[in-house]
């Protein structure tokens, strides 16, 4: 009992020290208690939930050495320069060293330098590796990503079937580790047998991520619902993901020639390039990566804001391991899937090409290529399905969701729930009729009554069938069929041809015993109602709890973590998280144990960089404990970490001026406004407009940035550039155009005569792009009416 006394202090004693947390996330506690009572483990984890700390702090606890299997470059490095930054020692043995490099690491190791060694699975069979093994005490291993084992998988990677070898060959059997973010059931018993885990803890914590609003589009122009998107969101970084080198190139271009600081990745390039784009994302120089998905595993990049899907994926498992990257600070992201017909096909043909897997026999090639074929069948039907997006997810992996998240572009739409059981009925007509030897292409165009050449030469045209549906929208059917395959009452064969079967169930519905309704989008959504969804999607950040001063201090701390970060030659995010600059600011720590008591700031982080940021806190505050925050309705300071789980709906308490000047403290919910709110939003404007600068010419985002500094974030919300620039097209001053499938902006008479202008500009690429602009006579006018005509700050403005 003793014992199990001192364990249960030292790692809480240890979480603190190294990592700066005095309590562990869900799930956490559980697994290291099984690594450290010997047992084998599996722990399934959503990304950014934390799997890391669940290894290493029993490696910090157990004698001897830590192994972790781990299998990119990229993941490695970021692992290990954390670890380094958080005082732990640890290396890493990947083809990316030189041959002295390699060898003075395995010194190193041999001599007990590090307690935590992560290896690439193809380095376990090597002489060298096996020798050093074989002397040293490793008392764990553990395998990231450990779904790379199962040939189920969407991931599989023969080399991770050497583990299992290699732990065979040690003296003693350490206990083993397997951690991963996405495995359904079949997968997971995958891991388990090939790795040949012991009677393992698993732990499944949950899939969903709340803070990740999902969304399906269908654009017609895809870049130029990309293109606004991006723009629209220029002060965040994104991920875009392509499904071809061509495309990445493509993106990029049109991105850069448009303005946007965007960068590259794909195999394509040299590794060189590779790594300096993927530094100058990390270092926020770029901000916004267009990638194969060779990008983004190991990237522990904490302030990505959303992930686009140019293209559609080819299963859920890879969708949702690359939606995860964003928001992984828990902070509301975004993760928007472009869907087109032609993805699927291009999916099929890269399976047809993808070269044989010598690993494998002929007939478990086979059954992988079935299993690949129905995980993209899945992924389709993930675009097409008017239910909740984050259900089907959850429900994919095997966990119950609730039906509706209130966080997803189905859950914000208002659908119309519409009786299609004849239309239901003809379609199992049709199918019997073609005698179940078509797919859903063939069977969609007999329906529709479709003149093609096609039809004409199987002979279908002559079908009782055949034009029954005529003039109802293709897109329509075509989701109707995939629902009726999701209910079980059709089902599509496993081989390349994805022919429609019917079920027995389909005759319950030709017999009139069963009704069929489907959500359908009402033909026409008012913009305001699409302004209503966009309002419904907005959730609070965690930086919301501070008032201007506060946002003020918090903007200046990342500056003094970005000095820092240029100066050590690290991403920013691994000296400190948003998180923890936030807490801080609550906080306003004045000396050493104020700021360990900081979230996220260990004893380690405390000695590298403490007292930089206690030394600047001293001189912005001036040595006194401010308020930087809204209170609580209990008088409170706000904790971060319950505001993450649920701080949308916390009350606080906001100081606004009475009709005579004096502040008066009101009680009230987010997005609810009183009187004196928005009298103190007008004071505002008043105050905004009397201390701009006007310059001779300026953009937008010169402009609008001016303007959110000068104003008081307790009272006002950040005022958006997308906002003013929608209403100067409304008024007609900016018209939107397309040349050459890019979007532009071109300036009537109207906008000439309030002050615009554009000026032609040169990438560093040599491409030729356009910048819009504005004299001091519109800066003055956009000013003037935006506050005042316009009122933006009192009716229409948004913050993040």
């Amino acid at each position: 009992m003793e014992q199990l006394s001192t364990k249960y202090g030292k790692k809480y004693e240890l979480l603190k020290q190294y990592f700066g947390y005095t309590e562990f996330r869900e799930g956490q506690e559980m697994l290291i208690d099984s690594l450290l009572n010997g047992q084998d483990t599996l722990g399934i984890m959503p990304t950014g939930a934390g799997k890391s700390i669940c290894y290493q702090i029993p490696a910090l606890m157990l004698p001897g050495i830590t192994l972790v299997v781990s299998p990119l470059i990229s993941l490695m490095k970021d692992q290990v320069s954390s670890l380094n930054q958080a005082g732990i020692h640890a290396a890493y043995l990947n083809s990316s060293l030189t041959v002295n490099q390699y060898r003075m690491a395995m010194q190193y190791a041999a001599q007990g330098r590090y307690k935590i060694i992560y290896v690439a699975p193809e380095r376990l069979e090597t002489e060298e590796f096996r020798m050093f093994a074989s002397q040293a005490q490793i008392s764990m291993v553990c395998v990231d990503e450990a779904h790379c084992v199962s040939q189920w998988g969407q991931d599989f990677r023969p080399s991770y079937l050497n583990i299992s070898r290699f732990v065979d060959t040690l003296h003693v059997r350490p206990v083993i580790g397997a951690f991963t973010a996405t495995a359904t059931k079949e997968v997971r018993d995958d891991i388990i047998c090939m790795l040949k885990l012991w009677n393992p803890t698993v732990l499944v914590s949950g899939f969903d991520r709340k803070n990740l609003f999902f969304g399906v589009q269908t654009p017609k122009n895809k870049f130029g619902a990309l293109q606004e998107y991006v723009v629209g969101h220029e002060d965040q970084s994104g991920i875009i993901y392509c499904l071809t080198r061509k495309d990445v190139e493509e993106v990029c271009e049109r991105l850069r020639s448009a303005g946007v600081a965007a960068t590259r990745y794909h195999a394509g390039l040299g590794d060189r390039e590779r790594q300096e784009n993927q530094d100058d994302f990390i270092y926020d120089r770029s901000p916004v990566m267009v990638a194969t998905n060779a990008f983004g595993m190991g990237i522990d990049k904490s302030n990505v804001r959303y992930v686009i899907h140019y293209n559609m994926p080819k299963n859920i498992e890879s969708y949702y391991q690359e939606a995860g990257r964003a928001g992984r600070d828990g902070e509301p992201s975004e993760c928007i899937l472009y869907y087109s017909g032609q993805d699927v096909r291009i999916h099929e043909f890269m399976m047809d090409q993808e070269p044989e897997n010598e690993a494998l026999s002929w007939d478990e090639r086979e059954l992988v290529q079935e299993q690949d074929r129905i995980r993209l069948r899945k992924m389709t039907y993930y675009c097409f399905t008017n239910d909740c997006l984050r259900d089907y997810i959850l429900r994919y992996f095997g966990e119950e969701g609730s039906g509706y998240c209130g966080n997803c572009s189905n859950c914000l739409t208002d659908y119309e729930e519409v009786d299609m059981t004849d239309i239901a009925a003809d379609v199992i007509t049709c199918i019997r009729e073609c005698r179940q030897r078509y797919g859903i292409n063939v069977i969609v165009g007999v329906l529709r009554g479709e003149n093609r050449a096609k039809l004409r030469s199987y002979g279908l045209t002559g079908l009782s069938s055949f034009g029954l549906r005529r003039g109802m929208e293709e897109t329509k059917l075509k989701n109707l069929i995939n629902q009726m395959v999701m209910d079980g009452f059709l089902l599509v064969t496993r081989d390349k041809y994805m022919l429609l079967k019917l079920t027995g169930n389909a005759k319950e519905i030709l017999d009139g015993n069963l009704k069929v309704t489907m959500k359908c989008k009402p033909r026409q959504e008012e913009p305001a109602a699409a302004d209503s969804t966009q309002q419904k999607r907005r959730k609070q950040r965690i930086s919301d709890i501070l008032n201007s001063k506060g946002l003020e201090l918090f903007d200046k701390l990342r500056e003094k973590r970005l000095e820092i970060a240029r100066q050590e030659g690290m991403p920013p995010y691994i000296i400190f998280s948003d998180k923890t600059l936030t807490d801080m600011c609550v906080k306003v720590p004045l000396n050493r144990e104020e700021m360990l008591n900081v979230t996220g700031v260990g004893q380690n982080k405390y000695e590298r960089y403490g007292e930089k940021f206690i030394e600047f806190i001293r001189e912005f505050s001036g040595g006194v404990h401010q308020v930087y925050y809204f209170e609580e309705e209990n008088g409170k300071a706000p904790s971060v970490e319950s505001y993450q789980k649920g701080g949308s709906a916390k009350t606080v308490r906001v100081e606004t001026e009475n009709d005579n000047g004096s502040l008066v403290r009101n009680s009230q919910d987010s997005g609810k406004k009183s009187g004196r709110r928005l009298k103190a939003e007008f004071m505002m404007s008043e105050r905004i407009a009397s201390q701009m600068y006007y310059s001779e010419k300026c953009t937008l985002s010169e402009l609008v940035q001016q303007m959110n500094d000068q104003r008081d974030a307790s009272v006002m919300k950040q005022i958006k550039n997308k906002t003013i620039m929608d209403r100067l097209i409304r008024e007609g001053y900016v018209q939107e155009t397309v040349c050459d499938d890019i979007q532009r902006k071109i300036i009537t008479e109207k906008g000439t005569a309030l002050g615009l202008f554009i000026e032609k500009k040169v990438s560093r690429d040599g491409n030729a792009y356009d910048v819009l602009y504005y004299n001091e006579a519109a800066q003055r006018a956009i000013v003037d009416r935006l506050l005042d005509e316009w009122r933006l700050p009192l009716s229409e403005n948004t913050g993040d």
